[in-house]
């Protein structure tokens, strides 16, 4: 509990950097990416020893396609921020669980209980009212870029489910480092004053590398229900840290809508764990 307490602390601090950081979304993206893809890369490298080159081939082609799903979400996911409140993004990233589950309905046919489809419509009327504030504010493609986060966030998770075999920590590093090949054309990633590339690599070592290690090792000792309840704490963390720090104060939409997502999150992971 604790392991997976800390990375939800941990990835809760994505909008935070991305305020404190300034500079062009696509130059935080090239850092936030080197510097996560080392991290992680040492790690599986002390894990592995002279089983890394295997560890990294037995991803194959899913996790190939998974890592560039991941990465197209972290280039939405950075984007996102800059044009829309932490508030909209973290929520909206929140609801994933339940996207998920739409899309595997859809996708692999697998029977959702009604449970499970109440909580997927209530979650979709909370981003809708989220998304309708953030029409008003002229915020609206802030939106949907997290919209897309979670859409690929979610294929790659379906995707993972299929192949089960995947290891998660080769593939998590090749889409750290898939991000900075991405955007490379449009970055600017040599006009960084030693300051900002200090909270870069904070950014990426911490809020990214870190987070993931930990959720790695704390969701191999608690139970799936157990973990994504403390991963939900993400989203209202989130929110806490840039409240404090930059004073940003979501809109009323945001509350209305965030209140109906989360309560239907969490809503979601009671009656599967009592289901299963």
């Amino acid at each position: 509990m604790l392991l997976t307490t800390a990375s939800a602390i941990a990835y809760s601090t994505a909008g935070f950097f991305t305020r404190l950081i300034p500079l062009d979304a696509w130059t935080v993206l090239f850092w936030r990416g080197v510097f996560a893809g080392l991290f992680i890369a040492g790690f599986i490298v002390w894990q592995n020893r002279r089983g890394t080159l295997a560890a990294v081939r037995a991803i194959g082609v899913p996790g190939v396609v998974a890592a560039s799903l991941s990465t197209l979400a972290t280039i939405f996911f950075i984007n996102a921020f800059r044009r829309t409140s932490v508030a909209d993004v973290t929520i909206i990233f929140a609801a994933t669980p339940l996207v998920t589950a739409a899309i595997a309905r859809l996708w692999l046919g697998e029977r959702e209980r009604l449970a499970t489809l109440l909580a997927s419509v209530a979650a979709l009327l909370g981003v809708v009212v989220m998304v309708g504030g953030a029409t008003r504010e002229g915020h609206l493609f802030g939106d949907l870029l997290a919209i897309g986060t979670s859409l690929c966030m979610a294929l790659m998770m379906i995707l993972i489910r299929k192949h089960r075999e995947t290891p998660m920590l080769p593939a998590a590093c090749l889409s750290a480092f898939l991000c900075p090949l991405a955007v490379w054309p449009v970055a600017a990633p040599w006009n960084v004053r030693p300051t900002d590339m200090g909270y870069l690599a904070l950014f990426g070592t911490t809020q990214f590398g870190l987070g993931l290690l930990l959720l790695t090792l704390g969701t191999r000792l608690i139970s799936a229900t157990e973990s994504a309840l403390v991963s939900a704490l993400e989203a209202p963390l989130a929110i806490v840290w840039v409240w404090l720090a930059f004073k940003e104060v979501p809109a009323l939409t945001t509350f209305a809508g965030g209140a109906i997502v989360m309560a239907a999150v969490s809503a979601y992971i009671v009656t599967s764990s009592r289901q299963r």
